[in-house]
């Protein structure tokens, strides 16, 4: 009876084994077509079929639809770009969150330079589309978390914000990102590392007070605002629908 039981257990850890390696062979096969075509448009359950060596019912196995697909193939890029601004939010800034949010501007910027072809893929890229609620399961919901992290610090230590704080990150990021994207589109060689930080740490600084308490020229936000109230609601929303899972966009 043991020994029927161990057979049965080691079956089990078997058909385990078994099904992550041909997840990580499916991902595989989505990263390299992702990487050779610059784009999701043209990804199918048939082509990353054929790209594995597998039959395409097989796929859904583990992934019901592309976009699921997609958010998996480049879910580490979107953690190791996080885990990158967590860092620089928390090194050599003496313990001062407002440096520790030009910090993580700082980083994303540098992330985007270092690997132009895979923020393209991550940023630039369409995307399949897909509802509301889902979207604050997209794996980017790490990136957002990593900012609105920073600028609570910032309030915690008494700098007001100019706008709410989901609507602070929302808008620190975008325009990092409008940034990265005016580069890749327009100014190219014209455009340097030293005046896009400068324009980072512009766009940071006119989010959040220089020191802490009143400001006489930074008058405290607005309670909420339309935008606030809408990206605190994708939040809310994602938090409902997924307790305990990654942080949301």
């Amino acid at each position: 009876m043991v020994s029927g039981a161990g057979s049965e257990r080691r079956q089990g850890r078997n058909v385990r084994g078994q099904g992550e390696r041909l997840r990580g062979t499916i991902l595989a096969a989505v990263g390299r077509l992702l990487g050779e075509w610059g784009s999701a448009e043209k990804l199918t359950m048939r082509a990353v079929a054929k790209e594995a060596g597998i039959s395409a019912p097989s796929i859904y196995l583990h992934f019901p639809d592309k976009a699921a697909l997609v958010w998996a193939a480049l879910a580490d890029e979107y953690a190791e770009l996080a885990r990158r601004l967590v860092e620089a939010g928390a090194s050599g800034t003496g313990g001062d969150p407002r440096a520790g949010l030009r910090a993580q501007a700082h980083a994303y910027l540098r992330y985007a330079a270092e690997y132009p072809g895979q923020y393209r893929l991550m940023f630039e890229t369409p995307q399949p589309h897909v509802g509301p609620a889902r979207i604050t399961g997209h794996p980017a919901g790490r990136v957002s978390a990593a900012f609105r992290a920073a600028f609570r610090a910032c309030e915690e230590a008494g700098h007001r914000l100019s706008v709410p704080l989901p609507q602070a990150a929302q808008t620190l990021w975008a325009g990092l990102h409008g940034l990265i994207s005016l580069d890749h589109s327009i100014f190219g060689d014209e455009s340097t590392e030293e005046m896009n930080r400068s324009l980072a740490e512009g766009l940071a600084d006119s989010l959040v007070a220089p020191e802490p308490g009143p400001a006489p020229t930074f008058r405290s936000a607005p309670a909420a605002t339309p935008a606030s109230r809408r990206i605190s609601q994708l939040i809310a929303a994602g938090d409902e629908e997924e307790p305990g899972a990654a942080p949301d966009a």
